[in-house]
């Protein structure tokens, strides 16, 4: 069993999220957080959907500034959102949290996480894809979110763990936690996989 064999290794979770934290925690996971710098999160223009958060976690591990210890491995990740191509960044004020919401509202898009595992043997990085359909919303739902919640750390506007999510949301395809940040069913079993490799 993973939660077993991982006690062998010191797992770090790279990253300043905590619903990322709290995944990894409620799977059963012991694990460091090594969120201690700042990684560029640019991207070539040319990258698309599921494309850039790959990408993103890949560069994020590169970054990282550690040496990585045999029996180390270290986990980074990133969340995009897309509708129609259009990454939905985090809002940087309730104007562009609004203005995102009102694009998403009766609508469906897409969330993709990468996620990149590194030993210091071996570098795999992933991707899962999620499908979320939005019921429509009103401006005084809306509002109320943005002023109760303050989405304003969260790719797309919004928390599906949230009020929102209990609200709004009317149908989801592939992982729930992913589009919380964190696919934890893959992750388990990359991390099972890249085990087996290191020994």
């Amino acid at each position: 069993m993973l939660l077993e064999q991982i006690k062998n290794y010191r797992l770090i979770l790279a990253s300043g999220s905590p619903r990322r934290r709290d995944l990894m925690k409620a799977v059963g996971f012991d694990f460091e957080v090594s969120p201690g710098y700042i990684p560029d999160e640019s991207y070539p223009e040319s990258l698309k959907g599921k494309e850039i958060p790959e990408y993103l976690a890949r560069k994020k591990s590169e970054a990282y500034p550690y040496k990585i210890a045999t029996g180390e491995i270290v986990i980074t990740a990133d969340t995009v959102v897309c509708q129609d191509d259009e990454v939905l960044h985090k809002p940087a004020s309730e104007t562009e949290a609004a203005e995102i919401l009102r694009k998403i509202s009766g609508n469906s898009h897409f969330v993709y996480t990468g996620v990149c595992l590194r030993s210091a043997l071996k570098m795999n990085t992933f991707v899962s894809s999620t499908e979320v359909l939005f019921g429509p919303l009103s401006e005084s739902e809306i509002n109320y979110y943005i002023q109760n919640y303050k989405p304003f750390d969260k790719a797309g506007a919004y928390g599906i763990q949230e009020w929102i999510g209990f609200v709004g949301v009317e149908e989801i395809r592939g992982s729930y936690f992913n589009v919380m940040g964190l696919p934890v069913h893959r992750l388990y079993r990359e991390l099972e996989q890249m085990i087996q490799h290191n020994k």
